[in-house]
């Protein structure tokens, strides 16, 4: 069970990719944090307005997909973890995740600096060693979607450090979300809406 699990609109409207069968482990074991996955990917669309806009601390891109889980009892989540070597207690802190739901980390990296990507994806292997998730989510942009931001006059702003997909592929593939199952779900041009 593997891609073919989800339904021809989503693999037609976004690039998907994923390791240690993530999406098995969401389908059988987590079907209602699956179904809220599905229901944001299927209630999603790139508005040109939302490219437009500069600047700001989150975009319009990720406010969408944060308010939508968020209704749906995701929330933003930093674990308060630490190690014990006999009577040594070493703090381990952990990066904010995104999104979280009964086991389920969900990132979201629209147009942040690349390194966003190891940070993600180290904090899912110690979230996952440590038994706190079971399946890390990544949603990004694809690389095609740079056409788009340069027709827009917006290409600078999306530039070739940020994040998008030719950037996560490697470093998941060179083994950085270690043992976690990783769901790699990419927005693209498919689903650009000049309308909104």
């Amino acid at each position: 069970m593997g891609i073919e699990i989800l339904k021809e609109n989503i693999r037609r409207n976004y690039e998907i990719h994923e390791w240690k069968h993530s999406l098995a482990i969401l389908y059988n074991d987590f079907p209602n944090e699956f179904k809220d996955i599905i229901d944001v990917l299927n209630n999603f669309s790139l508005c040109k307005s939302w490219i437009e806009v500069g600047g700001g601390q989150k975009s319009k891109v990720a406010n969408f997909i944060d308010g939508f889980l968020e209704s749906r009892g995701w929330v933003e989540k930093e674990f308060d973890t630490s190690v014990q070597v006999d009577e040594y207690l070493m703090n381990s802190p952990t990066h904010k995740v995104d999104c979280f739901k009964n086991r389920i980390a969900l990132e979201i990296e629209w147009n942040n600096k690349d390194p966003f990507y190891d940070r993600d994806l180290n904090n899912f292997r110690l979230l996952f060693d440590l038994r706190a998730i079971s399946v890390g989510v990544i949603i990004t942009r694809c690389d095609e979607l740079q056409q788009i931001f340069e027709d827009l006059g917006r290409g600078k702003s999306y530039g070739a450090s940020t994040t998008h997909m030719s950037k996560l592929l490697p470093r998941i593939e060179g083994g950085g979300g270690a043992g976690c199952p990783i769901l790699v779900i990419g927005i693209t041009k498919n689903l650009y809406n000049e309308d909104c």
